[in-house]
């Protein structure tokens, strides 16, 4: 996962980038890190060394390899990060209000959203892109959808959005004990969107990883230090979400899905274009939305 151009690299990219180099014990030590990531490097060198089945020498040469000097260093990067991931909102206001620039509130949430779709961009690979977007464009394939507190605004809009255009999707609520009905009838393959950003929702990921057991198609749209639901995603999908506001901007998320339901039109247009004109067809004889006057 890319960083933006002014930010160091986080822990989790720079394991990332570093496992082709890695000896074998070295690969396994980080794959237990990346699985659980941040949760499992937050204990001491012991427990970490334990919880991978190495031993803590290993912890000490990755840690080296990964640019610190030592452990103790390690950590303090990892709790800042941490810090940085689970922000509450009084903490991202007194944060931005510390660096506001004199410029007029509209054109610096507009230029700082910008560099987010620029950053977004940057980092969604286009080959996974368009993954997801031929997994949605498959009729076989059911689809149920998930959000958090704010993101859930998100994933009704898309299931809204797909429903016009193709048939069973299905919008969840966190709700857990709405779910049996809906993940009894998943199948092999099914397709399960969650939107999970800071700060991760455990309703959501219990979701996702049941989800998993039925063995669906998991696509994770999070931010860009990653939920902790990516450990049982086969699709993600980070974006920039950062504002000079006590709230995080969902923009940068949106335009993912948009972009999405544009692929998902050009890849099955014969079949979306009879089904929207069967839509319409309703939509008169109900008149459930006013006709424009004609000039």
């Amino acid at each position: 996962m890319s960083e933006t151009a002014d930010a160091p690299p986080t822990i989790e990219a720079r394991l990332r980038a570093a496992l082709p180099e890695l000896t074998r014990t070295e690969r396994q030590l980080a794959a237990h890190m990346l699985n659980s990531y941040p949760v499992a490097v937050l204990g001491s060198i012991a427990s970490v060394a334990r919880g991978a089945g190495v031993s803590p020498p290993t912890v000490g040469r990755l840690v080296q390899k990964l640019g610190f000097t030592g452990y103790p260093e390690f950590q303090t990067q990892l709790r800042e990060e941490v810090g940085e991931r689970l922000a509450s909102p009084l903490a991202k206001h007194e944060k931005w209000a510390q660096t506001a620039a004199d410029a007029h509130v509209l054109d610096a949430f507009a230029a700082r959203v910008m560099e987010n779709l620029t950053a977004t961009l940057g980092q969604i690979d286009r080959d996974e892109f368009d993954a997801v977007a031929a997994l949605l464009a498959d009729r076989n394939r059911h689809v149920t959808l998930i959000g958090g507190r704010l993101t859930q605004a998100l994933a009704g809009y898309f299931a809204t959005a797909l429903r016009i255009m193709r048939d069973d999707v299905v919008l969840l609520a966190a709700i857990p004990s709405t779910w049996p009905p809906v993940l009894v009838d998943m199948r092999p393959g099914d397709v399960v969107v969650a939107f999970d950003i800071r700060r991760y929702e455990p309703p959501v990921q219990h979701l996702v990883e049941l989800a998993r057991a039925r063995d669906a198609e998991v696509v994770l749209i999070t931010d860009r230090w990653v939920s902790p639901a990516a450990a049982h995603a086969q699709h993600l999908m980070p974006c920039h979400i950062e504002a000079p506001s006590a709230w995080d901007t969902l923009t940068a998320p949106l335009m993912l899905v948009e972009a999405l339901l544009t692929a998902i039109q050009r890849r099955d247009r014969p079949a979306v274009m009879a089904r929207l004109e069967a839509l319409e067809t309703i939509y008169s004889r109900t008149r459930i939305f006013r006709r424009s006057r004609q000039g």
